[in-house]
């Protein structure tokens, strides 16, 4: 190229740069450099290192590779490190405010509450409102079930199809907008409870529906309402790969049958949730002899739910973890063959009940799938994105991009390459305010402050209201 030429392209490419627009500034709250953020939106990561994630109002206003034109009066130093969206627990029990900043303290920003109770509603709205610092809180009504061997006493028992479709009623005036429906409810009862949710537009969740339990079921004879019967009503999700096992594979332990019904559930679209942890952690309370009742941690679990699941805890205490331990194997097998099968999994963990420890459980929810096999990608996707896709709220949270929630949790260090990492965090953006891992500990340490007598007014008074009787739990 002769000089002349070449005189002429460099200037060329001055005049490019020159009039190439420049990063349109932004003044936000809060600004957190030099992080690694990722995407789950897309089937691989979506990496961006050393990026500046600016908040504003409790939304990320803007995520860049530079900090130019960008500005806040609270700047946080990410030094590296990475952050992801925050972290949804999709099969939680709520007992009272005291355990909500437990969950925050482990990264958790949402929770589905899976037994709802009056109190959860105005609950809802005051972390909505800023009022009590907690996770989005998302709940079904309390527990739609027939008698049975699975009943419990704070279900709400439908006998007949007409009890059914007036409990779905007073639920939808009650204010709730979820339906969770238990394994015991009769054909009867399960269809109006279907017929009657379709009509309000409520998605229904739970233990899928076998009706009434016959001698010789499962092993000799299959259920009266089949699993694929359920499939075909296109659950929100089915909860419980354990669940899943006992009713869609009659509990066999056969891999070939659940590869073919991980293809029928993946087939409908039918998300399910793992629960993992709730079964180990019984094979965990058999194998220490019960010590693992009160383990580190199980300060956090209400204590007044707690009283109620002493005879729960004797009982596996006593049983030889081995065939426990077989079950809980098999399980984790089934997540892998679904995941490989194309079925839509989310975390969930059962915490808030017996040894499942609010927002901890999720991190160890997280391992039990790296350790059946998912991708540490996979795992993360399932308690992100993916939640926010089956809740209806993709693009709005779950994700680190311009236009999302600004709830996202600081980790260590990289969970793609350690899935450990995500179990506990070094700082939290929540609602667009920074909790640095002191202000995490302070909330975690305050969720062992609990208060028996507004717990027993909030639960024994929502029991009332749908008619269970209190005597079996107060001895009155």
């Amino acid at each position: 190229m002769t000089s002349s030429a070449l005189g002429v392209a460099m200037l060329a490419s001055l005049v490019a740069c020159a009039t190439e627009p420049a990063a349109e500034p932004l003044n936000g709250d809060l600004l957190i450099r030099d992080v690694r953020t990722i995407g789950f939106e897309g089937e691989a990561p979506a990496i961006r290192d050393h990026a500046y994630v600016l908040v504003k109002d409790g939304k990320v206003l803007a995520v860049r590779d530079t900090a130019d034109g960008l500005s806040a009066p609270q700047i946080v130093d990410g030094a590296g490190r990475t952050m992801v969206p925050g972290l949804t627990d999709m099969h939680v029990h709520i007992w009272d405010e005291a355990e909500l900043g437990a969950y925050l303290s482990w990264g958790v920003t949402r929770v589905r509450n899976m037994s709802g109770l009056s109190f959860h509603l105005p609950l809802a709205e005051r972390i909505e409102a800023g009022e009590v610092m907690g996770p989005h809180l998302i709940t079904t009504g309390p527990i739609l079930n027939s008698p049975g061997p699975n009943a419990q006493i704070n279900h709400q028992i439908v006998e007949t199809a007409d009890e059914a479709r007036a409990a779905v009623r007073w639920q939808a005036e009650a204010g709730f907008d979820r339906i969770k429906v238990y394994s015991n409810l009769t054909r009867p009862t399960y269809e109006a409870i279907i017929e009657e949710a379709a009509a309000r537009g409520m998605p229904v969740s739970g233990h899928t529906p076998e009706g009434v339990r016959e001698d010789g079921m499962p092993d000799e004879k299959p259920f009266d309402i089949s699993f694929e019967e359920v499939l075909a009503n296109h659950f929100e999700t089915i909860e419980h790969i354990e669940s899943v096992v006992w009713h869609g594979l009659r509990n066999r332990h056969d891999e070939d049958a659940a590869r073919e019904l991980g293809r029928k559930i993946a087939a409908e679209g039918v998300p399910v949730t793992s629960t993992l942890l709730a079964h180990r952690n019984l094979v965990l309370v058999a194998e220490t002899d019960g010590a693992a009742v009160s383990r580190p941690g199980t300060e956090f679990l209400n204590a007044v739910e707690q009283q109620t699941e002493v005879e729960h805890q004797t009982f596996w205490a006593g049983q030889d973890p081995a065939p426990a331990a077989e079950d809980a194997a098999f399980y984790a097998r089934v997540a892998k063959i679904f995941q490989e099968e194309g079925v839509t999994l989310l975390a969930g963990t059962d915490a808030g009940i017996f040894t499942n420890i609010p927002g901890k459980s999720l991190g160890e929810e997280l391992v039990l799938l790296a350790d059946a096999g998912l991708t540490p990608y996979e795992v993360l996707r399932s308690a992100t994105h993916t939640p926010s896709m089956v809740l209806g709220t993709a693009g709005q949270d779950g994700c680190v991009e311009a236009g999302c929630a600004a709830d996202l949790v600081l980790l260590p260090c990289d969970p793609l390459a350690d899935i450990a990492c995500a179990t506990e965090p070094a700082g939290l953006v929540y609602r667009g305010a920074w909790l640095d891992r002191a202000a995490l500990d302070g909330l975690r340490q305050s969720s062992a402050q609990q208060n028996p007598e507004r717990t027993m007014t909030n639960v024994f008074g929502g029991l009332a209201e749908y008619g269970v009787d209190l005597s079996a739990l107060t001895g009155e």
